[in-house]
C-alpha cells in the first residue's frame, strides 16, 4: 500500500447506501454520461454479482470502484477519484483492492473497458499487469469513442 494509506490518511471500505450522494457527485465530475444515484442503489441492493468500495478521507468519499464477479471472472464496472484527490494513487489502491477481493471470491481473471483517449488510466492498468486484448468500436454512446478491452490473469505477476 502507498505511504498515505499506511499513515491512515485514507481508508478503503465497502460502499453502502450512505455513500451514494458523494459517489454521484464524483461521478458527475468524472464522466460525460454519469451513472444515476438509482443505478448505484440498485447495484448495492439488487445485484448479487456487484462489489463496490469507497476510499474515504476524514469520512468523505474521495474515490470509488466497483466490479461484478461472475463465476471465475471479475468485470470492473467503474472507478473514479474526485479531481481534488487525483495523483495520490487512490485509483491504483482501489484497483488493487478490487483485484484482492476478486481473488478472495474465486475469480481467476479480471477485465475492464477504458476509453481509448484515457491514457492515464491505461498507464495505471498496464502498471498493474492489465494488457489490451481488443477494441469495442463506438462503445461509449455519449461520444462514440472506442473502448480498449484490457484483461489480467490474477494469478500471474
Amino acid at each position: 500500500m502507498d505511504k498515505v494509506f499506511k499513515e491512515g490518511k485514507y481508508k478503503i471500505t465497502p460502499m453502502n447506501v450512505s455513500h451514494i450522494n458523494e459517489v454521484a457527485q464524483i461521478e458527475q465530475v468524472s464522466f460525460p454520461t454519469p451513472w444515476s444515484k438509482e443505478a448505484y442503489y440498485n447495484e448495492l441492493k439488487d445485484n448479487g454479482f456487484a462489489h463496490y468500495y469507497v476510499c474515504l478521507a476524514c469520512e468523505q468519499v474521495v474515490g470509488y470502484a466497483g466490479m461484478w464477479i461472475i463465476i471465475d471472472e471479475a468485470h470492473i464496472t467503474n472507478i473514479a477519484v474526485h479531481p481534488d484527490f487525483r495523483g495520490q494513487k487512490i485509483a491504483q489502491t482501489l484497483l488493487l483492492k478490487l483485484m484482492q477481493e476478486a481473488m478472495r471470491l474465486g475469480a481467476e481473471r479480471i477485465t475492464l473497458e477504458v476509453r481509448s483517449s484515457n491514457r492515464v488510466a491505461q498507464y495505471v492498468y498496464g502498471k498493474l499487469g492489465f494488457y489490451p486484448v481488443g477494441i469495442r468500436k463506438g462503445y461509449y454512446t455519449d461520444t462514440k469513442e472506442d473502448a480498449i478491452i484490457m484483461w489480467k490473469n490474477l494469478y500471474e505477476s
